[in-house]
């Protein structure tokens, strides 16, 4: 396939801004270009100041920036944005937050939120880690879905898994006394990492009960990598938490 940006004065991907190594050593992503088309690069032209959110490292005011007062969602990892874009199309009455480090997933969504007027969603093209210590207020959030994150699967690549006790305490503390936490695998033995991990950070409580999951909820649409990972014979684990 060629390279959309090799050609003289193409245009490379607009890229996150990153916070310093030194305030976080070790990631759960590595950064990917892939196919960035001319319409995604648009969407980032024309439709950022609509829908982005550009992190500032400071508490954020989400009813300015939503121009409403609304519970909240949280999706980190959003990939194409399907999930998000579904989630949005079906409840309207809260807002939306989508945070995403790869440029053509961003791109993507931006043009199916403009196509949808969707007003009640907004993007970061960040590090969820960071928007998440730094922008997001504790209590702030009625829920944060985490679904399909990559899940490292050589032993030696475990330690660069998002879910992590720290991680669990963080988005712990930003979900509302009545939240919830919803987290998706098709691996199993990230699945067990997760219940190892989230059945044991205080405030979360299983729904399911220690080791339990839950069928597939009606507001997360069966996604691509779901799709991928039963083709290759995975199960899929639905994780639900409740804030307590």
């Amino acid at each position: 396939m060629t390279d959309p940006f090799s050609s003289p004065g193409a245009k490379a991907p607009p890229k996150p801004f990153t916070a310093s190594e030194g305030h976080r050593p070790i990631r759960s992503f590595v950064l990917r270009q892939g196919r960035f088309t001319e319409a995604q690069q648009r969407a980032f032209d024309t439709q950022w100041p609509r829908f982005g959110l550009d992190y500032t490292g400071q508490p954020r005011d989400y009813d300015a920036a939503f121009g409403r007062a609304a519970r909240r969602v949280l999706e980190i990892g959003f990939g194409n944005g399907d999930a998000l874009r579904f989630a949005a199309q079906q409840d309207p009455t809260r807002d939306y937050i989508g945070l995403e480090v790869h440029a053509p997933g961003v791109g993507r969504l931006l043009n199916a939120l403009e196509a949808d007027g969707a007003d009640h969603v907004r993007l970061y093209h960040y590090d969820a880690v960071e928007v998440l210590r730094n922008e997001v207020a504790e209590g702030s959030l009625d829920e944060v879905r985490i679904y399909f994150p990559d899940p490292w699967h050589k032993k030696r690549h475990n330690k660069r898994r998002l879910i992590q006790p720290e991680f669990a305490t963080l988005v712990a503390s930003r979900l509302a006394p009545d939240g919830r936490l919803h987290a998706a695998t098709d691996w199993q033995d990230y699945a067990e990492q997760m219940w190892d991990v989230l059945d044991a950070t205080p405030g979360l409580r299983n729904r399911a009960g220690p080791r339990g999951q839950v069928p597939r909820p009606a507001w997360r649409p069966q996604t691509h990598f779901e799709t991928r990972g039963q083709n290759l014979g995975h199960g899929v684990w639905d994780l639900l938490y409740d804030r307590c």
